[in-house]
């Protein structure tokens, strides 16, 4: 008969055995749990990115498509208003989002933002409507020259340093050189480039300050913007004439006054203005800000690349390298702005690339918006 002593050995060997199995267990699937959740926030976050990239650089050219094809600049944006209010509400209602409730108080503080916004998603329209997508890249990268000197000049901001002045330097040459050699050059279009211009830097130098005393979310901001800005267009749409031109079309063509590739060119507009609002804010709060500017800078080569994969309406060779030299410079000029905040976080809150890069995230718009979650509406 074995002894008491050793079964009780025996006994506690096998306990502390098994204990030990129970724990490598427990630290085994613990490290399985952290892994899979390690890999599902991964791809959120990749998915995340991959959205923002592709509606990001699709939505210029998307623009351009629609608005050549159905030919009413007006009547488009205010479509793509109905589209991005109309999904925020309806997502707000089922849950999916939460936005701010509209009142009449906020409206009206809001309003010259909502103003300048549609101005600014207006001339950007009329701009795609009479020029490439190329010109818009380069007026639309020009806008750190203007603020800038908008900021030094009005805001009493100190002078850039040397690498921002080199970065302004290079960014206007490089839109010198694309309007010499831009063999589609027209005086309307040029003209619709420098009214989005001086609106788009009026947009970062000021209207931010105003927006951000008014404490919306983000998607408050969204229905406010689009919503203000969807009441303000009929009125452009009969200050520029457009609903003659609509309506004699629409009486020409008799039974076929509705197109097909016309349809479908403007709802992937209104779309793609939606999707940018959301893939913006999201992409936003999932990386960090060097990524997301990274993002977007790879978001404008992508756009440069398969606008000239895709059909004619580009620039010649030279052009496209003048293009490649100004978004370079505003490459150049972020690196800059960042090293300057990081060496003076006392000048942080008024610089003028945070406002930049704070409108940009908010347009969804990417380009837009891109006042909304984008640069630029959703739809810029």
């Amino acid at each position: 008969m074995a002894h008491p002593k050793f079964i009780l050995s025996i006994s506690c060997k096998q306990s502390l055995s098994n204990s030990h199995i129970l724990d490598i267990l427990r630290v085994c699937s613990s490290q399985v749990f952290t892994l899979l959740l390690m890999a599902k926030q991964y791809y959120a976050t990749s998915s995340l990115v991959i959205g923002y990239a592709l509606c990001s650089s699709l939505l210029a050219i998307i623009n351009k498509y629609a608005v050549t094809k159905f030919g009413y600049p007006a009547l488009l944006t205010a479509l793509q208003y109905l589209t991005s209010a109309g999904g925020v509400w309806i997502l707000g209602k089922l849950g999916f989002l939460c936005h701010d409730p509209f009142n009449l108080e906020n409206a009206k503080k809001f309003a010259p933002a909502a103003i300048v916004f549609y101005l600014a998603i207006f001339t950007n329209t009329n701009l795609l409507y009479h020029a490439n997508v190329d010109t818009f890249i380069v007026f639309r990268s020009l806008t750190p020259l203007l603020v800038a000197i908008a900021d030094t000049a009005f805001r009493k901001q100190p002078c850039p340093s040397k690498l921002t002045f080199l970065s302004l330097v290079v960014i206007l040459g490089g839109a010198v050189g694309y309007v010499i050699t831009d063999s589609a050059f027209s005086l309307t279009a040029y003209s619709w480039a420098l009214a989005y211009l001086v609106i788009i830097t009026t947009e970062m130098v000021y209207i931010k300050h105003i927006v951000t005393n008014l404490g919306l979310n983000t998607w408050g901001f969204v229905l406010y913007n689009n919503l203000l800005s969807l009441m303000m267009a009929p009125f452009f749409w009969f200050l520029t004439g457009e609903y003659k031109s609509l309506f004699t079309a629409i009486e020409s063509r008799g039974e076929r006054w509705f197109q097909v590739d016309a349809f479908v060119a403007v709802a992937l507009s209104c779309v793609f203005g939606l999707l940018i609002s959301f893939f913006g804010f999201a992409t936003r709060k999932a990386i960090s800000a060097t990524a997301f500017t990274v993002t977007g800078v790879v978001n404008k080569f992508l756009t440069v690349a398969i606008n000239v994969l895709i059909w004619d309406k580009h620039s010649s060779p030279f052009g496209l390298i003048c293009l490649l030299f100004t978004i370079a410079g505003g490459v150049l000029y972020q690196q800059s702005v960042t090293k300057k905040g990081i060496t003076a976080p006392q000048h942080e809150p008024e610089s003028s690339e945070q406002t930049k890069d704070d409108n940009e995230g908010i347009e969804l718009d990417e380009e837009k918006q891109s006042l909304v979650p984008t640069s630029k509406s959703s739809n810029a």
